[in-house]
């Protein structure tokens, strides 16, 4: 069962919003925590991860910044900000720079949580599988081109 879970990133300076995060759903997905950004680029080098879920005002760098830094090594994990603030620009930096596909308001509210996580991982496994989809569909092509030099070289 836990091969199957969702794997979530949640990053947080915040210690106690960690723990609440791994309380309330650790029995539905698989969880990872890092207090900073730099905890969070660790875990990503080590563990596979399908969903990131980042606060936006965090010390030594933002969730923004964050998400956009690991965007060249980590194109495929969904991102998801999490800000106690309603800053516009923010917003606006989270969907063109971070890449978010989501972006939550603090406290976040379980069950809305919930299905934003399902979404996330339904548009997750739907760009995964039309990326293998496509590899093999190249694979073929260049298959079959051999094929036909053979035929007509021969």
């Amino acid at each position: 069962m836990e091969k199957n879970k969702i794997r979530i990133l949640y990053v947080d300076d915040e210690v106690n919003n960690l723990k609440a995060f791994k309380a309330t759903f650790r029995r539905d997905y698989k969880i990872f925590l890092a207090d900073s950004a730099d905890e969070g680029r660790n875990i990503l080098l080590q563990e596979d991860i399908d969903i990131i879920i980042t606060d936006q005002r965090m010390p030594k760098e933002n969730g923004v910044d964050f998400l956009e830094s690991i965007i060249p090594m980590h194109p495929d994990p969904m991102r998801i900000l999490l800000t106690g603030y309603t800053d516009i620009q923010a917003v606006i930096d989270a969907i063109n720079k971070g890449k978010v596909y989501h972006y939550l308001t603090k406290p976040w509210e379980e069950d809305y949580l919930r299905t934003v996580v399902k979404n996330a991982f339904e548009v997750f496994s739907l760009r995964k599988e039309n990326k293998q989809l496509t590899d093999s569909l190249l694979k073929a092509n260049d298959q079959l081109e051999f094929l036909l030099r053979q035929n007509l070289l021969s």
